[in-house]
């Protein structure tokens, strides 16, 4: 992520980027707890991760996201990030991480998801420095709020 542009002290976009490193942290607990042979403690770390991310993708999506996709600039790009939010929900469900299958498909899921938060981090939230007017903010803000029932700031 770049840290030239400011986006990160943005009280919202904190909130995302620090629900991204919790996913990835887990993600990374998770490939050791495979490595470990600790199928267990990988089941839990991926259904918390499936919980944290139903959470961070729902106050992406009815926020930032539904603000920046009115303009027609970002429309496409947030179709794409909410066409992946959907993706892995699905995937990250299904998944069986005690089987050789479902080992190789979490592994390809967490790369894919460096990917997005990627395009996340360096695209779409600096660009929303300049996208978004003070209502919007508020707006994408209360929507981040609801996802998380009021959770902090």
């Amino acid at each position: 992520m770049c840290h030239y542009c400011g986006c990160r002290e943005i009280p919202l976009i904190k909130e995302f980027i620090a629900e991204h490193e919790r996913v990835t942290d887990a993600a990374g607990d998770a490939q050791r707890a495979l490595a470990a042979g600790d199928t267990a403690r990988a089941r839990e770390l991926v259904a918390f991760m499936a919980g944290e991310l139903e959470t961070h993708w729902r106050g992406e999506e009815n926020g930032l996201f539904a603000v920046m996709r009115q303009d027609p600039e970002y429309a496409d790009y947030i179709g794409v990030l909410t066409h992946e939010h959907r993706d892995h929900s699905v995937r990250l469900r299904a998944l069986d991480p005690g089987t050789e299958a479902g080992r190789a498909e979490f592994d390809l899921m967490v790369r894919e998801l460096h990917q997005h938060i990627s395009r996340e981090e360096d695209g779409l939230f600096p660009a929303s420095l300049t996208a978004l007017s003070g209502d919007e903010w508020d707006l994408s803000m209360a929507a981040w709020r609801e996802a998380h029932q009021g959770g902090g700031e």
